[in-house]
Parts: C-alpha cells; sequence; structure tokens
C-alpha cells in the first residue's frame, strides 16, 4: 500500500512529536520531515515533496498562512491542512484565498485530523463543522441570500453542498443515487451558473449561503 507522504510544520517540538505519533500509527499515512517554522516548509516541501502539510498558523519567522500562499503558488498539488488554537472565522476566509484545503482545531480529537488529511489528499475539501457554523453567524443574521444570487435547482444545491463538504464525485453519486456522470455534468452547470472554478471557491459560495452547518437540510446526511 502506498502511504500518503505528510509534512509537519509546528514550532513545539512536544506538539510535532504527538502528532508524528498520531498520523504513523496510520497505516496509509507516514511522516517524511518536520518543519519548525514557515521558511523551514518551504525548503522542507521543495525536497521531500509530500502529499499534505499539516501547518500550524502561529509559526516564527514566517507564520503559516504566509507559508500556505507561498507553498500553494510553487507547489498547488501539495495539499494543505491548517491547525490552529484560534478560533476566528477569519482565518478560515483568509485560509480559503491562499488555498489549504483543510482546518482542524487543535483542540479537537485526532481522528479530526486523520480524516482532515485523507479527504484533502484525494482531492476534497475539510473545514471542520464549528469552524464553518462559526464563521456563517455574522452572515446569517443578515439573512443568507446574496444580492443577485443565481438560484439553483435543489438536486444542484445538493451537489454543490456535498462538493464543499469534500465528498468526492462517486460519493456524491452513490449518496444521491446518481451516476459519477451525472454529478460530473451537476458541476459543470454548477460552476458555469455561479462563475465559481475551482472546490475552494464552491467551498466560499456554500459557507456564504450558510450550507455547511451540520444540521442544515442542504446537506444530506447519512443514516
Amino acid at each position: 500500500m502506498k502511504k500518503l507522504r505528510i509534512l509537519l510544520a509546528d514550532d513545539h517540538e512536544m506538539v510535532r512529536e504527538g502528532l508524528r505519533l498520531l498520523i504513523d500509527g496510520q497505516a496509509d499515512m507516514r511522516v517524511v520531515g518536520e518543519a519548525a517554522n514557515g521558511r523551514e516548509v518551504l525548503v522542507q516541501a521543495r525536497e521531500l515533496k509530500p502529499d499534505v502539510v499539516v501547518m500550524d498558523l502561529s509559526m516564527p519567522e514566517m507564520n503559516g498562512l504566509q507559508a500556505t500562499e507561498q507553498l500553494k503558488a510553487e507547489a498547488p498539488e501539495i495539499k494543505v491542512v491548517a491547525i490552529t488554537a484560534n478560533e476566528d472565522e477569519s482565518y478560515l476566509r483568509q485560509l480559503c484565498k491562499v488555498g489549504a484545503t483543510g482546518y482542524v482545531l487543535k483542540r479537537s480529537a485526532g481522528d479530526e485530523l486523520v480524516k482532515a488529511i485523507g479527504v484533502v489528499a484525494r482531492g476534497g475539501v475539510y473545514y471542520e463543522a464549528t469552524l464553518a457554523s462559526k464563521a456563517l453567524a455574522r452572515q446569517m443574521t443578515s439573512g443568507r441570500d446574496e444580492p443577485g444570487a443565481v438560484e439553483l435547482s435543489e438536486r444542484e444545491r445538493d451537489v454543490l453542498a456535498l462538493l464543499a463538504w469534500g465528498y468526492s464525485n462517486k460519493e456524491i453519486a452513490a449518496k444521491l443515487g446518481l451516476s459519477v456522470k451525472t454529478v460530473e455534468t451537476y458541476k459543470v452547470r454548477v460552476g458555469e451558473k455561479l462563475g465559481l472554478r475551482s472546490r475552494t471557491e464552491m467551498v466560499q459560495y456554500a459557507l456564504r449561503r450558510g450550507w455547511l452547518s451540520e444540521s442544515n437540510p442542504v446537506v444530506p446526511r447519512d443514516g
């Protein structure tokens, strides 16, 4: 089995040690390198070419946000899962802009990070539900609709929301009882209607519309 190659970035050695033990304990993952600041992340990423970087946002010399932006400019194929103790929703918005596709709180259980790594490695997007909900709070008090928003059909909304949650086309097809080709058609149609060119833009749109809350009926839940 080919294992996912993970680069850890955190300025606290004890944190990196704990993360290494967690990740190396997974059958399909292994830590290939560690960095203590943003500049080291860039050097290590160039040399090691990891699949995923687990990136602390608060690091010296170059913080995680700056390092993510530069890393994605140099190597867009490398996925980034940000970890932080800060629950300020502004971090989530900034990370969306620079290309991070995962965001997990340090206080969360270890399996949350493992799940996030797996999702982003498969091309999905994983933002911890509590953070997504907080990011919506201010916006939802003034209503969900955006000026001039394009109307989507119920099925288009389901597909878009599930894409934003990080489901693959195949998983969405199984969840909604559609063919993969039909899901791809919906995805293209939604992108054309809304002018969304990437999954990150779809996440941002879904956040603004209030579709990434755990209890939101737009997202079909299992069981």
